[in-house]
C-alpha cells in the first residue's frame, strides 16, 4: 500500500481537477477525492473525471464520505468519517477488494476500526487545519505516540495508520519513528506540488 495520499482540494470543480492533475504530474500514486459541500451532481462529475485521470496514471483514486458515488464510478474504494455510513456496509456494496479507509481520533476509534477491518484508518488530526470543518480534538505526536504505545501493551498488530490533519513534510520522520505507516496531505501538496517527490523520499 502506498505511503502518501494527496486529499483533493478545491472550491470549484475546475479548481479539484486542477490540483489532482497537478499532484499526479508530480507523481502522486493516490488520491483521495474530498469535496465537502458539493452539489452531489457536480462531485459525481468531479469523480468521474478523477477516475479517468487516475486510471490513466495508473494511481488509486478513492473517494472520500460517499460509497454509492465510488461504486457509481468503480472508484478504487472509499474513505469513511466516524459519522459516515459503516465500513460493514461499503464492504457489502463495494466487494472486498475495494479499499475502504476509516478515520480515528482515539485509541477507542481505532479499536474500533480494526474490528471493522479497515484497510488503513486515518487517525488525526495532527494539528489544527483550516481545511476542516468541526475538527476533532488535536492530537499532537504525543497523541499518537501514545495511541502506539498503547496498541503495543496490548499486544494488538499496529494496523496501516495514515496521519491527517495539517501534516507537513518536516513531520515525516517523527511520524515514522513513532510508527505510523504513511500520511494524508492536502494543504501542502496542494500549495506546491513539486514537493511529493521530497516525501516520498522522506518515507522510504
Amino acid at each position: 500500500m502506498e505511503k502518501l495520499q494527496y486529499i483533493s482540494q478545491g472550491f470549484t470543480i475546475e479548481d479539484q481537477e486542477l490540483n489532482i492533475r497537478k499532484a499526479i504530474d508530480n507523481g502522486i500514486k493516490w488520491i483521495q477525492v474530498r469535496w465537502k459541500n458539493a452539489p452531489e451532481n457536480e462531485l459525481i462529475k468531479l469523480c468521474e473525471i478523477s477516475k479517468k485521470i487516475c486510471s490513466d496514471n495508473q494511481t488509486l483514486c478513492i473517494i472520500n464520505d460517499h460509497i454509492h458515488i465510488a461504486k457509481m464510478v468503480d472508484a478504487d474504494g472509499v474513505h469513511l468519517g466516524l459519522k459516515d455510513e459503516k465500513i460493514a456496509a461499503a464492504r457489502q456494496i463495494l466487494g472486498k477488494h475495494k479499499i475502504i479507509g476509516g478515520t480515528a481520533n482515539t485509541l477507542e476509534d481505532i479499536l474500533q476500526r480494526i474490528d471493522e477491518k479497515c484497510d488503513y484508518i486515518g487517525l488525526g488530526p495532527l494539528r489544527f487545519t483550516s481545511t476542516k470543518e468541526q475538527l476533532s480534538p488535536i492530537l499532537g505526536f504525543e497523541g499518537y505516540e501514545k495511541i502506539i504505545e498503547e496498541l503495543k501493551s496490548k499486544s494488538l498488530e499496529i494496523p496501516k495508520i495514515f496521519a491527517i490533519g495539517g501534516v507537513v513534510l518536516n513531520d515525516i520522520e517523527l511520524l515514522q519513528q513513532i510508527g505510523i505507516y504513511g500520511a494524508a496531505v492536502s494543504g501542502q501538496i496542494t500549495n506546491q506540488p513539486s514537493i511529493i517527490n521530497e516525501f516520498k523520499i522522506a518515507m522510504q
